[in-house]
């Protein structure tokens, strides 16, 4: 008798339970017992006889069968009442009281009894969860909320597990390994359908279920064995899938504590004082992280912050006994592990390439890390990089049918860095010496992997990041590596580009140094037998005429600066669209009058070279290149660049009342709207403002006479390059006709816009006094921009350009007589601006066969005659026009040479025209004798 066990019976009773247990016949009446009878009898029996646990327990098997049966009928029957409800009724009864039996036991000697009733009641829990897996009503395994609602709710079910329970607390002061091996057990067994039981008994005891099952999988691990498949899960260790289900269950609402304790495990097995078998610890918990993802996700970041140099060392001792074989396949583990982690993938990739760089002369405080250590780095990397090329390049999915569409397979790392494409760009461009290498490498896989975006974004921000050429020769490589493989990378890097910069995404430091590199590899030559990038980035940028040249107008000069070099160099298209042309030379002749301001010889060069490739596109694109940079010329503003007057009156008061400014102009136009005075007391009194003085006569400027004159040089260098053509060799005097018209148009339409189209014919004398006011402001446009008279000479260059200048001529050739003919001064000197335009003016003509020689060299004799001798050939010069007007007809174009040129021999005898010249001459032959003989035909 047990002392535990009561009632105590005496023997010839214990002699009839047991015979009555065994036959299943009531002793007294000669009866089959019921099932609930048999059971009592099985429970008296263990209550006396304690040693016949096994065959009891073996027994009560069959009861709690019955009752999970008997429970899942009346729930599918709704509930009817009768035998069936009275069955389930006598059958919950019975349970019950097998739940207080072994509670008793369990509570009297736990060591005892909790490892035997908890193996009993684990393993029944496993056998019924997968019996009564398949019957109707009951839900799938994968449903595991409803099918732990179902089973909680059986009386059978939930009595075994409240036993199973206690059997766990009465042991999770001691030894609970008992009760974990059953549960892995059970586990291997039944699961899934034993996965409702690890999850309540999980989420009751998350610690010490977390420990203990690793523990347990860590020595079944260590007796079957740790050699085996490092890519797929060992046959001989069949606790290990159950110990990866169980913390897979836990790991939704007890991920750190299953973390915490995978780190203790981890660290635990690298001390000195470790166990045989925590030396197998680290492959345990490598196999755990191959079998699931998820455990490896949880337990990635932190496991890479902790190791640092003691730890790294330590595992490198750990490892350094291995036999080589071994070695290599814990190698291939952790490069497996590598590719399918995604939770903190770029800190891994950093921890890795940080500890297989080679050791810095500067050692940083600490312990120092084993060499060992970075050569196992090192080689972790070069493997890992040659498993990813694998991956990347042969990706199609091993399970698409014919007709269907290969699905790529996921690499999880790679995935995990597309968002850090620029992080590795950055990285890259560092150039240190081994990490660089790498890095571009992971970038080119990374790009094709994530193709096409990805491809383009590595190529973009390398482009938009480089600094210098070799960091700019990274980019270039990565293009000859991604461009054997990949389509319309160049396109699509371009157009993305193209959007970052109009999205305002780029900073304008980086939009100037993008635009550079952009540039720089497009003039670049590699010369090396490698695919060149220029040559076709060229083209396609092209392509984007009208995004780039947009940016010649942006509010940052750098940015503007770059965009002109990168459009300065491209190959422009033949045949573009007229309105993104037009576009194109407004941006580009207001670049270059921004720059001329800035004298900024470099920009100003890039400047005239897009001006100058501009024209050369077509004849319509010269045409409006030259007729843009004679107007923006003449515009207020840029006019001031060439020695031009200020169009408008200074401001009086800047700094008045309210902060806003007198002008004379806004109150003279006021005041004459209300009273017209003409040279009345108003004109007198808004000479200026009473207190402030009188007015200060309008200057030059401040630009110094050097800087006009640099400036009107670049002008017209600029000119005459474009209107050859651009042909740079081109060292001749002469412009094309057409181009020269253009510029007589433009100088029509900006000096005299009224007069524009006017007719080319000489007018009479009574017709030329009708337009003295129009004359009169021709040549105080003339005196206001210097720029002109030059400008009529560049004209010349290009016969018979200048003829449609005539309207300019007339009024000017007219002032000019008017201002000699009024002259009472000793010389000519004494107006120097009205000698210097009467000489111009006459070489002009001359230079364009509207006169002949002789009459035009007399303006080599204006400096040394009297005002009214320079009227008297000015008016000779006046007739010969009148007579032989300057029309485009009297020019011939000569083949061989390729110019038009005049015979004067058809015009008639001009010694008429010559003999106020002759006078001038004799009566000055004291001083002129020595250029007589230029004036005689």
């Amino acid at each position: 008798h047990h002392p535990h066990c009561s009632p105590p019976i005496t023997p010839t009773e214990l002699a009839q339970e047991v015979k009555a247990f065994l036959s299943g016949v009531d002793p007294a009446h000669g009866t089959k017992l019921s099932a609930q009878d048999h059971a009592r009898c099985a429970l008296l029996l263990l209550r006396s006889l304690p040693p016949a646990r096994h065959a009891v327990l073996q027994h009560l098997r069959g009861l709690f069968d019955d009752q999970v049966c008997a429970h899942l009928l009346t729930r599918d029957t709704s509930g009817t009442t009768g035998t069936t409800g009275t069955t389930t009724a006598a059958l919950e009864e019975v349970v019950q009281e097998v739940r207080h039996v072994l509670a008793d036991f369990i509570r009297a000697n736990p060591k005892a009894w909790a490892p035997v009733v908890s193996a009993w009641s684990i393993e029944l829990m496993g056998q019924l969860s997968s019996k009564y897996a398949g019957r109707p009503g009951v839900p799938h395994a994968n449903s595991l909320n409803e099918l732990l609602q179902l089973w909680m709710g059986c009386p059978a079910t939930r009595v075994l597990m409240d036993i199973y329970t206690q059997c766990l607390s009465a042991m999770i002061g001691g030894c609970p390994d008992a009760c974990v091996d059953a549960l892995l057990d059970t586990s291997v067994q039944h699961s899934p359908h034993f996965d409702w039981v690890v999850a309540h008994i999980g989420s009751s005891f998350p610690n010490t279920i977390i420990s203990r099952v690793l523990s347990c999988g860590l020595k079944d691990f260590c007796a079957h064995g740790s050699a085996g498949d490092p890519l797929g899960t060992d046959k001989r260790v069949p606790k290990i899938a159950s110990v990866v289900g169980i913390l897979g269950h836990l790991a939704s609402r007890h991920s750190g504590s299953i973390k915490q304790e995978l780190l203790r495990m981890f660290h635990e097995s690298l001390g000195p004082g470790r166990d045989q078998h925590q030396k197998a610890a680290v492959p345990f918990l490598l196999q755990l992280a191959l079998m699931s993802p998820a455990l490896l996700g949880t337990v990635s970041a932190e496991l890479v912050d902790s190791l640092k140099p003691p730890v790294l060392n330590q595992l490198h001792q750990h490892f350094s006994s291995l036999p080589r074989e071994e070695l290599d396949n814990t190698m291939s583990i952790v490069v497996h592990l590598i590719c399918q982690t995604s939770a903190g993938a770029h800190r891994i990739l950093h921890f890795l390439v940080n500890t297989a760089m080679p050791a810095s002369v500067i050692t940083a405080p600490g312990p120092p890390l084993q060499d060992g250590v970075r050569e196992a780095c090192d080689r972790i990397i070069q493997l890992l990089l040659l498993h990813l090329q694998k991956l990347v390049h042969n990706r199609a999915g091993a399970g698409a049918g014919a007709a269907e569409a290969p699905v790529p397979r996921p690499v999880p790392f790679l995935d995990a860095l597309r968002p850090h494409v620029r992080d590795l760009c950055l990285e890259t461009l560092r150039l240190e010496r081994k990490r660089f290498l790498w890095q571009h490498q992971l970038l080119a896989l990374l790009a094709v992997y994530a193709a096409p975006h990805g491809a383009t974004d590595a190529l973009f921000h390398l482009l938009t990041l480089a600094r210098t050429p070799d960091e700019l020769a990274l980019a270039t490589q990565l293009h000859a590596v991604l461009s054997s493989c990949l389509t319309d990378l160049l396109p699509a890097t371009v157009t993305t580009c193209v959007c970052q910069i109009h999205a305002g995404r780029l900073p304008d430091p980086q939009v100037a140094q993008l635009f550079r590199n952009l540039a720089a590899v497009v003039q670049a030559d590699t010369g090396d037998g490698a695919p060149a990038m220029g040559p076709v980035l060229g083209p396609v940028l092209a392509r984007h005429l009208p995004d780039l040249s947009q940016l010649l107008l942006h509010r940052d000069a750098d940015v503007a600066e770059a965009a002109c070099l990168l459009l300065s160099v491209l190959p422009l298209p033949r045949a573009p669209a007229p309105a993104p042309l037009l576009g194109a030379v407004r941006a580009a002749t207001h670049q270059f009058f921004l720059v001329l301001r800035s004298q900024n010889t470099t920009s100003l060069g890039c400047s005239s070279r897009l001006l100058a490739r501009l024209s050369s596109v077509s004849p319509a694109a010269a045409k409006a290149v030259l007729q843009q940079l004679v107007e923006g010329a003449l515009r207020r503003g840029n006019a001031e660049l060439f020695g031009a007057s200020p169009d408008q009156p200074p401001q009086w008061d800047e700094c008045g009342a309210g902060g806003a400014g007198v002008s004379l102009l806004d109150t003279n136009r006021r005041f004459t709207t209300a009273v017209n005075f003409t040279g009345g007391v108003w004109s007198v009194f808004h000479a200026g403002v009473i207190g402030r003085g009188p007015q200060v006569p309008q200057g030059r400027g401040e630009h110094p006479p050097e800087e006009l004159t640099n400036n009107t040089q670049t002008f017209l260098r600029l000119l005459l390059l474009c209107a050859r053509g651009a042909r740079p060799g081109d060292t001749t005097t002469t412009i094309h006709p057409e181009a020269a018209k253009a510029i007589a148009a433009a100088l029509v339409e900006n000096v005299c816009p009224e007069a524009a189209g006017a007719e080319l014919s000489w007018p009479p004398e009574e017709q030329a006094r009708g337009t003295v006011e129009r004359d009169l402001r021709i040549c105080r446009r003339f005196q206001e921009h210097p720029l002109l008279l030059p400008l009529l000479r560049l004209v010349a260059l290009g016969r018979p350009a200048l003829c449609y200048c005539s309207v300019l001529l007339r009024g000017l050739l007219a002032s000019l007589m008017a201002h000699w003919e009024g002259c009472r001064d000793a010389g000519t000197g004494a107006s120097p601006w009205h000698l210097q335009a009467s000489c111009a003016l006459v070489a002009a003509m001359a230079e364009a066969s509207l006169v002949p020689p002789v009459l035009g060299n007399m303006h080599e004799l204006f400096p040394f005659l009297a005002p009214f001798e320079v009227h008297l050939l000015l008016l000779s010069l006046w007739e010969y026009l009148r007579d032989n007007g300057p029309f485009p007809q009297r020019f011939s174009f000569q083949p061989e040479r390729g110019l038009f040129l005049r015979d004067f021999s058809r015009d008639g005898d001009v010694g008429k025209h010559l003999a106020v010249l002759h006078s001038v001459l004799h009566k000055n032959i004291h001083r002129l004798g020595l250029l007589a003989g230029r004036f005689y035909p």
